[in-house]
């Protein structure tokens, strides 16, 4: 274990022996983001060498058809000499680079493209712009959305970002209902428990029984408002995908990866990468309040599909017979069912003027 993270974990421990238990969203966001010893602000460790790997680093065809979707969107909303493309969370950069290579079949688009990241890793921001120090357009990064003009249509993406917006766990008991919190035993070792709720919880409207984990995250709906507020002034769409679920359910999904492998969410904070399930029927919730107009979800198999996933394999291996083994196996993984295909869901929010989001239509 680092110095850094073991700080963090003495550091937590000792809060928590001070103020009492923490949230589960709450330690989520202290292991990812701290700043002295936080994954995402010391040490995140992405690809196959790494701690996870994303859907860009599996194929280039991810990126590619991304961006080819990013041209297909700009047409529909009018070929606008001037366009906002952002990416929230882009990891190290490959799904852009990717994105903007194929978008050279349209050069008109890439001229009028003002390209925006927004990341709050500076790990990962020196990687981004390692990563696209040669594309065809320059990035420019800011802190969130709300700093993104809104003088030109916006078209966004955003993949395995939900994920990161860490949820609140309730349990239901044969008592009621209680918090999974984070505390501290005797000893100094954290520990999961429950704490009972004094008031101030909306019991969720489906069936849940006793013993069950119901997860409600606010950063995730707070980024479906801010989201719907951008492209609703802006006029454009955002494109999100990530693993989660399409109705509301019971569930616990707090995982935490390190090395490809789940270790203990408890063991090692601000080593492992932490996640939750996108809760998208909560995030397209909130940007219908907030006044955008959003699709259903579909799987992302069926998504890249849509957008032509099968032609481009085709065509990877008209020009590199040898690999057409690896890309077969590149393609199972992003589009079958038993791999990413449907557990990986993708939705778009958009402004409310009869806009019909590439890849959604009926």
């Amino acid at each position: 274990m680092s110095p850094t993270a073991n700080d963090l974990r003495h550091r937590l421990a000792r809060e928590i022996a001070l103020t009492g238990p923490m949230t589960v969203a709450d330690y989520v966001t202290r292991c990812l983001h701290d700043p002295q010893g936080g994954y995402y602000a010391t040490r995140p460790s992405i690809g196959a060498t790494g701690d996870f790997i994303t859907a860009p680093m599996i194929s280039q065809m991810f990126g590619e058809l991304i961006g080819l979707w990013a041209v297909e969107l700009w047409e529909r909303l009018g070929a606008p000499e001037r366009v906002r493309l952002v990416e929230v969370g882009p990891g190290d950069g490959t799904l852009m680079a990717d994105a903007l290579r194929a978008a050279r079949l349209a050069p008109e688009f890439l001229r009028a493209v003002d390209l925006i990241l927004i990341e709050p890793s500076p790990p990962l921001r020196e990687a981004q712009a390692r990563m696209l120090a040669d594309s065809d357009v320059h990035p420019r990064w800011v802190s969130s959305l709300d700093r993104v003009e809104t003088d030109a249509p916006v078209i966004l993406i955003a993949n395995e970002v939900l994920d990161c917006l860490p949820a609140r766990q309730f349990v239901k008991t044969e008592d009621g209902w209680a918090e999974r919190c984070v505390g501290v035993t005797d000893d100094g070792a954290l520990t999961f428990g429950l704490k009972t709720i004094t008031g101030g919880f909306k019991r969720p409207a489906f069936e849940v029984e006793p013993g069950q984990t119901v997860e409600i995250s606010e950063q995730q709906a707070v980024f479906g408002r801010e989201v719907a507020a951008l492209v609703k002034a802006a006029s454009g769409a955002a494109l999100l995908i990530d693993y989660g679920r399409s109705r509301p359910e019971a569930g616990d999904t707090l995982q935490a990866l390190r090395r490809h492998q789940k270790v203990d969410p408890l063991a090692t904070p601000g080593e492992a990468d932490l996640t939750q399930w996108a809760d998208f029927p909560s995030v397209l919730e909130a940007a219908v309040h907030a006044g955008a107009d959003v699709t259903g979800t579909m799987g992302q198999g069926e998504f890249l599909g849509r957008l032509g996933v099968e032609a481009r394999a085709d065509r990877l291996k008209d020009g590199r017979p040898d690999a057409a083994p690896v890309i077969d196996r590149q393609l199972a993984r992003l589009t079958a069912d038993d791999q990413m295909g449907t557990l990986f869901k993708v939705c778009a929010i958009f402004s409310p003027h009869s806009l019909v989001v590439p890849g959604f239509e009926d």
